[in-house]
Parts: structure tokens; sequence; C-alpha cells
């Protein structure tokens, strides 16, 4: 072991595997600029040592993989602190997801618990993408007034059909396999078998070892509603996906229509543009750079500061969104969010070749 139970990575190899434990259970492993750092320094060494032939990523605690970024920092930031801490931050977690997804050895994440933001970008992009009967994977951030990020609206744009599209609007939630119908994960394994899993990447090809672990996946909830989604998000403007799903007669629709009218009004509208956009911008680098944008948008706007009070530090539920509704959302209020940054862009495209591995 390379490090000890109070640090917030620990590091360790067993066998043929070098292990990645995201190690801050009371705070559900959200992440910090100092544990991005760390796995990025971790990813480089193994990438080197020949006794290393895969990477686990998973997290302590068993409530939670990771619940996202160290959001009370954000806040800080939006409500007066230093923005730039910030940006530094997403940009070395952003460059850390483009590294995972283009990682040269086998990436394996045991996505178990509460997998959010931040901890999507840290295992979503693996090449082996293990979940649970208790994964709950969700990009919540037009909750609190955010633009999904870490290669979320990726991930998102390239679900099947209108999928991803639900999901972010209305910050919702997927199980175990409307994760792996949404191509967010590609493996369900029982969580007993999980310690007999790791035992065997110690020793076994990562295909091998799966082989002998990998149980069926409980139903895909959203495959039997891909119907009514597919038809209401096809919509051109968020404003007539919500009349689609208020008119389309189904429960479902109805309720995912309330929380997307819940939600951040311009997040909602700067998310839905950015999924679109997404599915046209190529590799997930160019995705990326889009993302740096519109996260650093979202700082200097009044919707993550006060989504983020209501939601994590006051916990009032209450959030009172600027402006408050849809309709009152400018077209120039979008597109702020995709302007371009000058000297301050994150640049991973035109730094990275095209082909994909």
């Amino acid at each position: 072991m390379t490090g000890t139970g109070t640090e917030e990575v620990l590091l360790q190899r067993e066998g043929r595997a070098g292990l990645i434990v995201l190690n801050r259970p009371k705070a559900l492993n959200a992440l910090t600029h100092a544990m991005v750092r760390r796995i990025a320094d971790a990813l480089d060494a193994w990438e080197q040592d020949d006794r290393i032939a895969t990477v686990v990523v998973s997290g302590a605690g068993g409530r939670a993989f990771c619940a996202g970024g160290d959001i009370v920092a954000i806040h800080r930031a939006a409500t007066g602190g230093d923005p730039g801490a910030v940006e530094d931050f997403w940009r070395d977690e952003y460059r850390l997801n483009a590294r995972i997804a283009r990682y040269s050895k086998p990436y394996v994440a045991v996505m178990s618990g509460i997998v959010m933001g931040g901890g999507v970008g840290v295992s979503a992009h693996g090449s082996a993408r293990i979940v649970t009967e208790t994964t709950r994977i969700a990009m919540p951030e037009t909750g609190i007034g955010f633009v999904p990020d870490v290669g979320g609206t990726y991930l998102l744009a390239h679900a099947p059909g209108e999928l991803g599209t639900h999901l972010a609007l209305t910050a919702g939630s997927a199980g175990a396999g409307d994760a792996r119908l949404c191509g967010l994960a590609d493996h369900f394994v029982p969580t007993e078998r999980l310690p007999a899993l790791l035992d065997d990447l110690a020793g076994l090809p990562v295909r091998d070892a799966l082989a002998r672990h990998v149980a069926p996946a409980p139903p895909a909830d959203l495959e039997r509603q891909r119907e009514w989604i597919d038809h209401c998000y096809a919509a051109g403007t968020a404003e007539e996906i919500l009349r689609r799903l208020r008119a389309c007669g189904e429960p479902a629709a109805r309720q995912a229509a309330d929380r997307i009218a819940a939600n951040s009004p311009t997040a909602v509208k700067a998310t839905l543009a950015a999924l679109r956009r997404a599915r046209a911008l190529g590799p997930l680098e160019a995705v990326l750079d889009q993302e740096y944008r519109t996260s650093c948008a979202a700082l200097t706007a009044p919707d993550l500061a006060e989504g983020i009070r209501a939601q994590v530090i006051d916990k009032d539920r209450s959030p009172q969104w600027n402006p408050a509704t849809l309709e009152a959302v400018t077209p120039s209020a979008v597109a702020r969010y995709f302007t371009p940054l000058g000297e301050r862009e994150l640049g991973l495209a035109a730094r990275t070749p095209l082909e994909r591995r």
C-alpha cells in the first residue's frame, strides 16, 4: 500500500492490478483537486510499469463510488471566491477524463452505489464499467443550475434515441439495467461477487476475470418508455419538450415534465443546446472543450450559486431561479455558455489525434 487510511486516494498493487480507491466515505468519495492529481499521477506511473496490466478504480465505504466534485468549493467561487481555483480544478479533471478514455491499459471501474457528476467522469469513460444492484448513476446538474460536464454530455448525447436527453433535463438517475441500456456501463456483477472479482483481476486478464462473475443485469426500466421519450425529447426547444411531455398521457411523462420545470430554466436550455451540439462535435476531447466553456459560464451565472445553496448549503430545496421560466431565458443567455474563452480554452481537441482506440 502506498497510502494510509487517512489519504483521500489509496493506491496499491495487487498482483497484476493497480488499485485506486477513492477514500472520502463520509463525503461519499466526492472528488477534490488533490484527488484528481493523485489519480492522474498514478495513471502516468502505472502506464510505464510492466508489472501492472490492469487499473481498477473503486470507492470506499460501501454507499458510493463517487458523488461528484467538491461542490462547496464551487459555491465559494460562485459567491465571490476565487473562480480561478475552480477553473483549474475543472481543467485538470477534464484532462483526466480524456486520459481515462484513451488509457493504454484496461481501466476497470467498479461503479457500486451512488455515481454522480465527477464520479461519472472517472468511471464511465473506462474500458470495463461494472455496475451492481446498488448502483445509481446520475448527472444531476440541471437541478443546481449547472450543465453536465466531465464528458457527461458526450455520453448522454450518444445514448440510444433521446434517453440521454431525458436523463440530463430531468436530472434523473439510472440503475444497473438502465445504465447499460444508456451506454454508461458494460457489465453487471452482484455486490457479493465483487471481492472475488477483485481477487481474480489481480491474476487474470480482465475478460477472463469478468467471465467468472458477470451475471444477467436487471431489466432496463427506460426500455419500456422509449416510445414517448424519443417522441417528446426530439422536439426542437425545451418549451416544446415540456408541452409534448404534458400532452403525452403517460404518468411518467408528466412526472418528467414536473422535474424539468423544477430545474434551472437557464441550465435546462443550455444543457439541451450542449447535448445537441455534442452529437456533431466528434471525439470526447472536443466535447470536453465545450464543457469547459459551459462550466466557466455557469460559474458567473446566478443559478449555480442559488442551486447549490438550496440543495446543499441551506437544503431548503426551494431555489429561486433567475430567470424563473423557460420562456424568459433568451437565446443570448444560452449563447454565452458557448462563447470561446480565448487563451483560457481547454484545448484538448487541438492536441489530440482524432483516431480512437
